[in-house]
């Protein structure tokens, strides 16, 4: 019978791991300057100023609201009374057209 050699290894010390503490991003001051919106827009978002960012929150409320997403190509948005005469008289927009739009109406 042969009799095996037994070695002791070594045990690799385990480090702590340091816990990654994340940011949280500050919004663009630009973004959140209050703007003057338009009678057109008014109607759909509220007529008191409002940052860009609320108003597309409000401007989308508005759209799944009133169900105005087209069912088949959801990027595209079906205008009715309202939203026809923001985005300048067309029937039916994309939702990255229409950010393009809304500007217009923004001041």
């Amino acid at each position: 019978m042969v009799k095996k050699k037994v070695t002791k290894t070594k045990v690799a010390k385990k480090t702590p791991k340091k816990k990654v503490v994340k940011k949280k991003r500050k919004p663009n001051p630009a973004f959140m300057k209050p703007m003057k919106i338009s009678e057109e827009l008014a109607k759909v978002v509220g007529s008191k100023p409002l940052p860009r960012t609320e108003i597309t929150k409000k401007l989308w409320a508005y759209i799944k609201k009133n169900k105005l997403q087209d069912s088949v190509n959801k990027r595209n948005i079906n205008a009715d009374a309202n939203l026809k005469a923001v985005f300048g008289g067309k029937k039916q927009v994309s939702m990255f057209e229409m950010t393009k739009l809304i500007n217009k109406h923004l001041s």
